[in-house]
């Protein structure tokens, strides 16, 4: 992203959030703030266009981030009841899941990372809104590729002794190699069930036509906003990366997203592209 610019990406994800509350039923991804984030306006603006959210490249988009979402606050539950007590958000945009945190009464701290510019924009968000900022949620201002995550989380009260669950949503099409793997390599070094949930880019060609010319019209979009995709992996490879450096990995794909939580649906709502890809790594106890 451009510097002291909020992300343009984290803002039209927000839109899908808030537009999956609006238009499918029953939802996948249950976000009472998903609304009051993005503001009277943007709601008004997409009830407005319910024509536009019902046609196929939207209502896939719509479906993956839904999914993904849901996703993560699964295994975060998961990673909860094995006794983790801090979440990190990287790459937070305008999550909400600090607001309505259902295990802060257990002590569940929230760090959302971001760039500085969009966690600026984002406090703005939360005062129009009227979302309170809880007591258990610290925001930590980070460029990934310029500073260090460990010591920047350290900086505002991390914990690296304690098990951690880290959620990693819409951020590693836009990193290096580099970035990927000095953060996988922090989670990886810390106790025992902690673990990170991300969603990442196949490479090029194991996409068919239609997806590689669907990514590129994408492509061609983000890079006049300035957020152009840097990284894409081998899903095969990727895993076997990931167990070297001492996780358990869980990949889902289009195919196994929309069995998980998509099937049998009235309204045939899935993900189209076998671009959506999520990862779940945790790391190994011994």
């Amino acid at each position: 992203m451009r510097q002291a610019i909020a992300s343009r990406t984290a803002e039209r994800v927000a839109l899908h959030r808030a537009a999956h509350q609006i238009f499918d039923e029953p939802k996948v991804f249950e976000d009472p703030l998903a609304l009051r984030i993005v503001g009277p306006e943007a709601s008004a603006a997409l009830r407005a266009g319910a024509n536009e959210a019902q046609e196929p490249a939207t209502r896939s988009r719509r479906t993956f981030f839904a999914a993904r979402s849901r996703y993560a606050e699964d295994e975060l539950a998961s990673s909860v009841r094995r006794g983790a007590r801090q979440c990190v958000i990287l790459g937070a945009g305008l999550d909400t899941f600090a607001y309505r945190n259902p295990f802060s009464g257990i002590g569940l701290r929230v760090f959302e990372v971001d760039h500085p510019a969009t966690q600026a924009w984002k406090r703005e968000r939360l005062q129009k809104g009227g979302i309170a900022i809880p007591s258990g949620l610290s925001f930590v201002p980070v460029d990934f590729e310029e500073q260090s995550l460990p010591a920047e989380l350290s900086r505002n009260g991390f914990d690296a002794s304690q098990p951690a669950f880290f959620a990693w949503l819409g951020v590693t099409p836009y990193l290096t190699r580099a970035a990927f793997d000095a953060t996988t390599w922090f989670i990886a070094g810390l106790p025992g069930n902690s673990g990170v949930v991300f969603d990442f880019l196949v490479e090029r060609q194991l996409l068919t036509p239609w997806e590689l010319a669907a990514l590129r019209r994408l492509e061609s979009r983000l890079e006049l906003a300035g957020e152009p995709f840097k990284l894409f992996f081998e899903p095969a490879r990727l895993e076997q990366d990931l167990r070297r450096s001492g996780f358990e990995p869980e990949r889902l794909g289009a195919a196994e997203i929309n069995h998980r939580y998509f099937a049998d649906r009235a309204d045939a709502l899935r993900i189209l592209s076998g671009q959506g890809n999520l990862m779940s790594a945790r790391v190994n106890l011994t």
